[in-house]
């Protein structure tokens, strides 16, 4: 590469999302210096982080408490395996997780707190399991201004860094490869995206953060697709990151390093098409409402193998939607209901709580969101459906339904029926799986002030009536980068560490190739990111 622009630096971060942020915050703490580069431009440093909703997984803390949260590292332990599914020789992903559940307050909380981030008062409980235990108890901390205050605090931190001076950051450039000698990595190489001019970094280390496999054109998750799910889904939403495309991940395996378990991956059941339209099939990610009803294309309940509530099991609701015909859904309520419960799992429609606004948080709470759903229905046209009578509804879904699929609607409109007349004869008679269920999410004052209180669907005062059309959104990469607890990434052939080669955050699926197994507790993903970006960095710092 004759015409290359050659840099130098001590330790070189490809890749400016959350993980590799921290990374550098470490690094710089440690007096070294760094050159931090991203693909993406200026104005999007922090990847996905900084649109998120802000969730954070945490394990004993004092918010917690203050609530009588009883919770352990062993607990939690217990729970992460029972959604994990690891398999025998899952080694470095199960050292991983246990050190997650037991350090999550120092690595994760306290380096939080210290950057003066702040969390809802109350923690909220995710993923409690269909059939296994799940959460056993709430460990999902939202923060005060969801993932744009955490990406522009930790940001923040790093322009006001004692040692700034030692940090460089390069926009606008990809990274492409990496240069090995005599066994030992001793650079990266790249390309400006804006000029086409080649870049040759040398560095002592090479840190790995440019995320996992899921966004680009979603081709590389499909030819990864998980087996036993069958063939993918002729409409994939993408919620991941456009530069996912996990060009690293392979240049890693030339070199001999491990890359494992990229069929696992953690995807919504609950996508609708995002207004944006950044992209082909550029995804929207809602948090489904509890008291809503969860329809196939045919107008049948989604009840095999087991009940849809939101909140409970979302690899399960992603199964079930795929064994449906055309492997979409629709989600029946009215209004009330959708004011009450519906969300998105981001920060650009959540505007009170990217804002903070405590006032229009507070009457979110007291009212509904009435300003969220009306934005949604106006600008997502094509996947909500609203309309003044059932009949009218059905018929304009049916409208909208795909590869020639046609709605029952007597059976539907059955189930509907039958659905409200057991609410109406009182919580004594609730026979089913899902109104036992919204009972028992209301006991938790958490999930009480957002759930409704056992709401009939067509009841004359909680209308308009609304059906949203929804579609598997692709989120994130579970597997990546085989690493040990100190981040560096390991050979294939023995299992022994590349000189001077490491991967952080969803580039190392978040701890180990793989710190997940098949499943998620929620909040893991922001927290392993922190959690791996600091280990790197104090790992690199005492190398």
């Amino acid at each position: 590469m004759a015409d290359a622009i050659d840099l130098k630096t001590e330790i070189a971060i490809a890749g400016g999302g959350i993980a590799g942020i921290v990374t550098a915050g470490e690094l710089l703490s440690a007096g070294h210096r760094v050159l931090l580069i991203d693909k993406d431009i200026r104005e999007r440093f922090g990847g996905l982080a900084k649109q998120s909703f802000g969730g954070v997984h945490m394990i004993d803390t004092s918010h917690q408490r203050r609530l009588g949260i009883s919770d352990s590292p062993e607990l939690a332990w217990r729970d992460w395996q029972s959604v994990a599914g690891y398999q025998p020789d899952d080694e470095w992903p199960r050292r991983w997780a246990r050190f997650y559940c037991e350090y999550s307050r120092e690595y994760i909380f306290e380096f939080l707190t210290a950057k003066r981030i702040k969390f809802l008062p109350l923690v909220n409980w995710a993923e409690r399991g269909i059939y296994g235990p799940g959460n056993t108890v709430p460990r999902w901390h939202v923060v005060w201004g969801t993932g744009y205050e955490i990406i522009d605090r930790l940001l923040g931190a790093l322009q006001t860094h004692p040692h700034r001076s030692k940090l460089e950051l390069l926009f606008d450039t990809e990274v492409s490869n990496i240069e090995v000698e005599n066994g030992r990595v001793v650079g990266i190489l790249g390309r400006r995206t804006d000029s086409g001019a080649g870049i040759r970094v040398s560095a002592e280390h090479v840190v790995i953060a440019t995320g996992g496999i899921c966004g680009g054109d979603l081709s590389r998750l499909r030819a990864n697709w998980y087996k036993p799910w069958g063939d993918p889904p002729k409409k994939l939403l993408n919620g991941a990151h456009d530069y996912g495309d996990g060009m690293l991940h392979d240049r890693v395996a030339e070199l001999g390093g491990a890359v494992t378990h990229l069929d696992l991956h953690w995807h919504y059941a609950a996508g609708v098409h995002h207004p944006a339209k950044r992209r082909p099939d550029d995804g929207l990610s809602l948090v489904p409402p509890r008291s809503a009803l969860w329809f196939n294309a045919r107008g049948e309940r989604i009840m095999t193998p087991g009940p849809m509530p939101g909140y409970g099991d979302t690899r399960h609701l992603v199964e079930s939607v795929l064994r449906q015909p055309g492997q979409y859904s629709w989600q029946v309520m009215n209004w009330k209901i959708a004011i009450r419960e519906l969300a998105v799992s981001g920060c650009d429609y959540m505007t009170a709580f990217r804002h903070k606004k405590r006032l229009a948080l507070a009457a979110g709470i007291l009212f509904g969101n009435k300003p969220l759903v009306e934005r949604l229905i106006r600008e997502c046209p094509q996947d909500f459906v609203v309309a003044d009578t059932l009949d009218q509804l059905m018929e304009r879904m049916d409208g909208q339904n795909l590869y020639g699929n046609r709605l029952n609607c007597g059976q539907m409109t059955a189930t509907i029926r039958a659905w409200d007349e057991m609410i109406a004869r009182g919580p004594a008679y609730h026979n089913d799986d899902q109104l036992r269920r919204i009972a028992n999410f209301r006991s938790y004052r958490g999930d009480r002030i957002r759930t409704c209180n056992f709401q009939r669907i067509l009841d004359l005062r909680a209308r308009p009536l609304i059906a949203i059309r929804e579609f598997i959104l692709a989120r994130k990469s579970l597997g990546g980068i085989q690493t040990d607890l100190q981040c560096r990434v390991l050979r294939a052939s023995d299992g022994q560490p590349i000189t001077g080669l490491y991967a952080v955050g969803e580039a190392a699926g978040f701890g180990g190739g793989g710190i997940h197994g098949k499943g998620s507790l929620e909040g893991t993903f922001l927290g392993s990111c922190i959690l791996t970006g600091q280990v790197a960095g104090r790992s690199i710092g005492k190398a």
